[in-house]
C-alpha cells in the first residue's frame, strides 16, 4: 500500500484530490495536514466526506511518507519545504507553480518534472518530484501541442477561455463571492496570465524556435467548475489534415479524446477528461477544448502523475463521472 499525504488540505483541489484517494485502492491516505484546522474532522470542512468521518486533520507531518501532495497557494511550496523536510524515498508532487518553470525545477537538490503526461510521460516515469501543470495551462497546451509537435505554429494565437470560480480558490475575494460572480462575467489578467511562461515552455520543446505570441484572455465565469478555450491561429493545413494530426497525437490517451463534433463543458465536468474539438475557417485553425479544472486540471492529473510515478496504471481510480447538472 502507497502511503500519501497532503498538505494544504483545506482547499478545494484538497478536497478533490481526497476524494480520487480514497478510491485508489493501492493507496492509504496517512495524513492531511492544516496548521489551521489541526484536531478537526476533514468533514467539517470538505463536508460530501461524511462516508469518511474517520479523517482528521493534523499539523504533524510524516517524513518518509511515499508521496506527498502540496496544495499550498503559489509561493508557498518552497517555504514548507524549507521547514518540513522529507525524506529520500518521499516522492514530491507539488500543484503550485512554484517549480514548473526550468528556471525554478531544482530545489534543495531536487529536480521537478513538469507533469504533463500528453508531453512528458518517460520523463514522469523516472521522476521524483513533479510540478504538477496550471489549469489554464493544461487546457490551453493540450489544444495546441500537436501542431507545435507538427512545427505548425508559425502565426501568432489568440486565445480565450472561461474558468469556473472554484478556479481562483476558496478564500473570499472582491470577485469571488456569490453576489458579484453570480449572473456576471469579466475578464482578468489580459495577456499576462501566470501560466503564459509555461505554456511557452512546452511549445519550444515540442517546436524549437517556437517564439510566436500568445494573447491569451482569460474570463471569470458564473458557473463552479471547469474550463472552456476557444484557441485560433493561422494554419496551411487542411481541416481533414488537421484533424488527423490531432487524432494521431492523442492516439493512445487515456484521458484526452478529440471529439468529431462541437464540445461543451458539461461533457467533462466531474471528470478527468479533456475534449478538444478542430476546425478549420479560412486560413485559420479553430481549437476549443475543455477540462474540469479542480480535476484534469489539478487533482486528477496529479494522481495521474502519481500513477505513473509508481508503476501503476495511469488512469487508476480515475474512471468516473457524477452528474451535477
Amino acid at each position: 500500500m502507497t502511503e500519501v499525504g497532503i498538505v494544504g488540505g483545506t482547499g478545494y483541489v484538497a478536497g478533490e484530490l481526497i476524494r480520487v484517494l480514497i478510491r485508489h485502492p493501492l493507496v492509504n491516505i496517512n495524513f492531511v495536514y492544516s496548521h489551521s484546522h489541526a484536531g478537526e474532522k476533514v468533514l467539517k470542512v470538505h463536508e460530501d466526506l461524511f462516508t469518511h468521518p474517520e479523517i482528521e486533520f493534523t499539523d504533524v507531518v510524516t517524513e518518509d511518507v511515499d508521496v506527498v501532495f502540496l496544495c499550498l497557494g503559489h509561493g508557498n511550496s518552497g517555504r514548507f519545504l524549507n521547514k518540513h523536510p522529507f525524506s529520500d524515498k518521499t516522492r514530491i508532487i507539488d500543484l503550485s507553480n512554484d517549480f514548473r518553470l526550468n528556471s525554478n525545477a531544482v530545489f534543495l537538490g531536487n529536480k521537478f518534472e513538469y507533469g504533463l503526461p500528453e508531453l512528458n510521460r518517460e520523463k514522469i516515469i523516472l521522476a521524483d518530484n513533479i510540478a504538477n501543470p496550471g489549469c489554464f495551462a493544461t487546457a490551453i497546451q493540450l489544444g495546441l501541442l500537436p501542431l507545435a509537435n507538427a512545427r505548425q505554429l508559425t502565426n501568432d494565437i489568440h486565445i480565450q477561455g472561461i474558468t469556473g470560480s472554484t478556479g481562483a480558490g476558496q478564500a473570499l475575494s472582491a470577485t469571488s463571492h456569490f453576489s458579484w460572480r453570480n449572473n456576471n462575467i469579466s475578464a482578468y489578467k489580459p495577456f499576462t496570465h501566470q501560466h503564459l511562461d509555461e505554456i511557452h515552455q512546452s511549445l519550444a520543446a515540442c517546436q524549437p524556435g517556437f517564439n510566436q505570441e500568445i494573447n491569451f484572455i482569460p474570463l471569470r465565469g458564473n458557473f463552479t467548475r471547469g474550463i472552456f478555450t476557444g484557441i485560433y491561429t493561422g494554419c496551411d493545413l487542411e481541416e481533414n489534415e488537421l484533424v488527423q494530426l490531432y487524432k494521431t497525437f492523442y492516439e493512445g490517451e487515456t484521458f484526452t479524446v478529440i471529439s468529431d463534433t462541437p464540445i461543451n463543458l458539461k461533457q467533462v465536468v466531474n471528470t478527468n477528461y479533456c475534449l478538444i474539438h478542430v476546425e478549420k475557417h479560412g486560413n485559420k485553425a479553430f481549437i476549443t477544448t475543455a477540462i474540469d479544472n479542480l480535476l484534469k486540471g489539478a487533482a486528477g492529473q496529479a494522481v495521474e502523475n502519481m500513477n505513473l510515478m509508481l508503476g501503476i496504471k495511469q488512469d487508476e481510480s480515475l474512471h468516473f463521472k457524477a452528474n451535477y447538472f
